[in-house]
This record gives structure tokens, sequence and C-alpha cells, in this order.
């Protein structure tokens, strides 16, 4: 695995991706932060060695570079997810080979249904802790010990200091900012009204299928991440109603820019 890791990272050199600070994944509607970038290089998925490719409609699928709030960055604009057939490690691959590619910081963003009736749709939740309900972890296998350590500290997942800087941000542009827990399941199924109220019960604030495989491997690699969740669907299982997905890019079209002058907050910061 690792000699795959470091043989996407040299192909990406070599396309001109050298000397990134800042990572970024952005979720499902979330992928207009990309217009803020002054754009160096751009490559689809399918053209990189290794890649999976997005299959969900949603999910541009492009690798882009450049400059934001004066730093270099690294996004993706679309992730992957095991609902789509790919394995654990090719889902957590590019949060690796960004590592080896120099980054120091990594932001991701999620679309999710809310657990907790006090938020609403719209809303954005900052991650402080989640719940991995996944069949598979991507650290499962022979350790990569030049990645990290066998058994990695998940005592704090998300990083303090990032999560405060988004929490000044989210004050001072009077953008309201949740902080919960975030339960990760496989899907691509929605929940039923039992499996909502189990989630509840757990602990979690909002579900979706996302950010938690990268945050492990994060973490192992001793990355600093933070995420933000936009919710986009509400998980009551007494007052239910039929997601549309159609709905769902709506709300999370709608709630972008909060995200993007967030995300942008937080990048000049840094």
């Amino acid at each position: 695995m690792f000699e795959i890791i470091k043989e996407v990272a040299a192909f990406l050199q070599g396309k001109g991706i050298t000397s990134p600070d800042t990572g970024i994944v952005l979720g499902t509607g979330l992928g207009k932060l990309v217009s803020e970038i002054d754009i160096e290089v751009a490559i689809d998925y399918a053209d990189i060695p290794h890649f999976p490719v997005s299959t969900v409609e949603s999910h541009k699928g492009r690798l882009i570079y450049g400059n934001l709030q004066g730093h270099k960055v690294i996004a993706m604009q679309g992730r992957f997810h095991m609902y789509e057939g790919y394995t654990i490690q090719q889902v957590t691959l590019p949060i690796r080979v960004m590592k080896l590619l120099g980054i120091k910081w990594l932001l991701l963003s999620n679309a999710a249904g809310a657990i907790n009736k006090t938020f609403q749709k719209g809303e954005l939740m900052l991650l402080d802790d989640h719940i991995n309900l996944l069949p598979e972890n991507p650290l499962t296998g022979k350790n990569i010990d030049e990645l990290g350590p066998r058994f990695p500290d998940m005592s704090c997942p998300y990083s303090k200091l990032m999560n405060d800087k988004l929490e000044t941000a989210a004050q001072l542009l009077n953008i309201t900012l949740h902080k919960g827990v975030y339960a990760v399941v496989a899907g691509p199924n929605l929940e039923t009204r039992a499996e909502y109220r189990y989630i509840g019960r757990i602990g979690a604030d909002v579900v979706g299928m996302s950010t938690v495989p990268e945050v492990i491997v994060a973490n192992h690699m001793g990355l600093p991440c933070a995420a933000v969740s936009v919710i986009t669907d509400l998980c009551d299982p007494d007052n239910l109603q039929p997601a549309i997905l159609a709905d769902i890019l709506e709300t999370a079209g709608k709630a972008e820019q909060k995200l993007i002058s967030l995300f942008n907050a937080l990048i000049r910061s840094l």
C-alpha cells in the first residue's frame, strides 16, 4: 500500500502539485469553494493512477491545486465512499497521498442528517467527536510504519486549534455553528426510524456516510484536521419524512456560502 501511495504522490508532483500546505475535502453538494481557488492544476480522478472515480452525481471528481487565502491548497472536489463499492483503503488513499505531498492541515466537509432535534436544515455543525459504525477500519492489516504507529491515539480526533478558529470565525461572521458528534454508517440507504432512535441514544447529533475513515488515517499520520457538517435533512423518527436527494442537494447548496466563508477564514488564520 505504501508503494502505491508514493507512486500517486510522485505522479501528482510531476504534474506540478509540489507544495500544498492545506488539504480540503468537499462533500455532497459542496464543491463551489473551488471557484474561490486561483487554480494552477486541475486533474480528473480518472487520470490519476490508483485513484477511484466518483460515481455520485453531486461529486465532480477533480483534484484541484492552487492558491486560496494566501495558502497553497489541494482540494478534492468530491470524495469516495464505501457504498460506491470501493475498499476503505481506496476511500482514504487521497488523504495519505496529500500528507506525503506536504499538507499540514486537513479540512473536511459533508452533508449530514440531524439527529439532534434542536438543529435545523441549512445549519452547520462542527465535529467535536465521532462514532464509527462502519464495518471496516482503514488501519486494519499490516501497519504502514512510515506513516504512523500501530495503535494511534483518538482521544482528540479533531484539532482543538482548528476548531477554536472555526468557532471564532463563526461568531465574527454571525453564522450558526453547532458543535457535536457525527456518526458514520455505510449507506447508501438512509436509516429507518428505529436506526435513528438508536443512533441518537448512543450519543450522536448527526449521521452521515463519510469523513470518519479520512479522519482516522489523518490521526494515524499526525495530521491535524477539522470537519464541518451541513445539515441537509431532519431525522426525527416520530415525524420522519421521506428523504429526496434533490432536496438534500438544494439545502446543501443554500448553506454552502456559509461553509465557504468559514473555510476561507480558517485558512487565512493558519
